[in-house]
């Protein structure tokens, strides 16, 4: 399992594909070394630690390529979420990047709008999102969210459902700005310390639970995904919304 985990980062990293490249090559160190200590065999023993040596040495410096990528902001990660997929909640997405100086979000979904449509909850799934935020470890003061009217009478829920969650959002001291707009489609997510997320699907990339009370509903790493492709950038130069 280890060569083939290694086997895996090198030709990961020959196709330039480093951030997926150095956790192949974390995983399969591991396994190797769990390989060395289970040999009794000097001569494999000293074969595997060679080895070991220069796949760490690799890693090293792959990482130390992608803090360079970050500090120059020309960082890419590219996720793709296959359908089906579990253990993507927006925690899994986001943390990573929601350091504690992160105080400023901006939100830009044409779709934040439905309920009850036969695949949508882009509402709550909204709502999710501002919990994560809430619970931190970052400090978000303001949020921003940039998104369409919903058509007819669905226009009125949608505007007292943001409503209500601007209203609960601010006893936690966090202001929600809300703007429509009839003309975006593009969707991303912006943090002030320059990480910007953008997901083909937005924030609604969840299948539709099966029902109230199945497995999934309420915890979103469980819930099913729709195939989607997640692109997280890093600029010094990102402009807001």
């Amino acid at each position: 399992a280890g060569a083939e985990t290694v086997k895996r980062a090198v030709q990961l990293d020959a196709a330039s594909r480093f951030q997926e490249s150095l956790v192949c090559y974390q995983e399969g160190i591991d396994l190797l070394l769990q390989v060395v200590k289970a040999t009794t065999d000097e001569a494999k023993k000293h074969r595997y630690r060679q080895k070991i040596s220069e796949y760490m040495t690799r890693a090293e410096d792959i990482k130390k390529h992608i803090e360079k990528e970050k500090e120059d902001g020309k960082y890419h990660k590219q996720i793709r979420i296959e359908e089906n997929a579990t253990g993507f909640g927006y925690e899994k997405l986001f943390q990573e990047y929601l350091t504690e100086i992160v105080s400023e979000v901006w939100v830009q979904d044409p779709y934040i709008r439905q309920i009850h449509q036969a695949s949508r909850y882009s509402l709550y799934n909204f709502l999710r999102f501002c919990e994560m935020l809430v619970k931190g470890p970052c400090k978000v003061k303001t949020i921003h969210l940039l998104t369409s009217y919903d058509g007819g009478s669905g226009k009125s829920q949608q505007l007292s459902v943001l409503e209500e969650i601007k209203q609960s959002l601010s006893n936690y001291g966090v202001t929600l700005n809300i703007d429509f707009s009839s003309s975006i489609h593009d969707r991303e997510i912006r943090f002030n310390n320059g990480w910007m997320i953008k997901i083909g699907r937005g924030l609604d990339y969840f299948k539709k639970p099966q029902g109230h009370f199945s497995i999934g509903y309420c915890d979103f790493d469980l819930r099913p995904c729709h195939e989607t492709i997640v692109d997280v950038f890093h600029t010094k130069h990102t402009k807001k919304m």
